[in-house]
């Protein structure tokens, strides 16, 4: 794939950024860049937030923002906070609000260390994430908002995340009319994009046990033109946001849990219900499982990219 006006490389790097920094959240208290092998020492002693959703939020949000910069973006699935406040953090978005969250090992230390945690960031997003319109306690709201927020700007470009399990509600699901009353010239332009990740917190979904037909036809009912993508292949993905219309609905497939382990104690994650959470609950007290964490955060090669990222900030 050649012409298409963005640097692959560097979104597939942030991607990996924001993967890692989505994992320390939850498990690191110390040890940050992995300068020696982990020990339980550098665990936190309650291991809290949603990792499955994680992956998924930063394919979208990385592709998002290298082809529409200037669009606003919102969040259906809030749980999976590590993830958007690993983007905030990538942007220089938090530092504005919170000083400490500074772009070199100190603002990491930071956001590590406070998230999940007293005084610090909630493991949903809330009302202390900067810009939030759209929280993440409860599921079903992100669309109507996205829509509420194009009302009367032509301008302005909304693009928006939709849990699968969130489009089971009754909400979402009432929301896909706005296509038809609101695609006006007096409103902007609302990008929605359903993350098929397959599974809920304990159990598929719908629309992942759903053909591809019965996707396709079901928004094209609601009079979107949807898109099926592999949000795995960064090249098809901008493809696919390089045809946006107005009318334009993405099905974004990504594994649940998406680079995490594939398997703990014979127990499938990756592709499942179980990478909801915490994949690795003993890791604080489970030699193998420490294992599988250290070897986990080193497949996304942070230091490297820690390094260009503190170079160019």
């Amino acid at each position: 794939m050649h012409g298409l006006g963005v640097d692959i490389n560097s979104i597939n790097d942030r991607i990996d950024f924001c993967n890692y920094l989505a994992v320390a959240q939850i498990f690191l208290k110390d040890n940050f860049l992995l300068d020696r092998p982990l020990t339980f020492a550098d665990i936190k002693p309650r291991l809290l937030g949603h990792w499955g959703s994680c992956p998924g939020i930063n394919i979208a949000y990385a592709n998002l923002k290298a082809r529409f910069p200037k669009a606003q973006f919102i969040l259906g699935p809030g749980h999976g906070f590590p993830a958007l406040q690993a983007n905030l953090y990538y942007d220089g978005d938090l530092v504005e609000y919170y000083p400490d969250a500074t772009p070199n090992l100190h603002g990491i230390e930071y956001i590590c260390k406070q998230f999940s945690w007293p005084y610090g960031f909630p493991s949903h997003a809330s009302p202390m994430t900067p810009g939030v319109i759209a929280e993440g306690g409860e599921l079903g709201y992100s669309l109507a908002t996205a829509y509420g927020a194009a009302l009367g700007k032509p301008d302005k470009m909304i693009t928006v995340l939709i849990g699968d399990g969130e489009l089971e509600t009754a909400t979402a699901l009432a929301s896909l009319n706005l296509n038809k009353l609101l695609a006006t010239e007096n409103n902007g332009h609302v990008l929605p994009i359903l993350h098929l990740n397959g599974y809920k917190i304990s159990a598929p979904t719908i629309y992942g046990r759903s053909s591809e037909r019965e996707l396709l036809q079901l928004f094209r009912g609601f009079g979107f033109n949807p898109i099926i993508v592999d949000g795995t292949h960064t090249e098809e993905f901008q493809l696919a946001l390089s045809s946006v219309e107005k009318n334009t609905f993405i099905i974004m497939r990504t594994p649940k849990g998406y680079t995490g382990p594939a398997e703990v104690d014979g127990v499938k994650i990756e592709g499942n219900y179980a990478a909801h959470q915490v994949p690795l609950p003993n890791a604080k007290t489970d030699e193998k499982q420490l294992k599988m964490l250290e070897k986990w955060l080193q497949s996304y090669n942070f230091k490297e990219l820690y390094r260009e990222f503190a170079k160019q900030n």
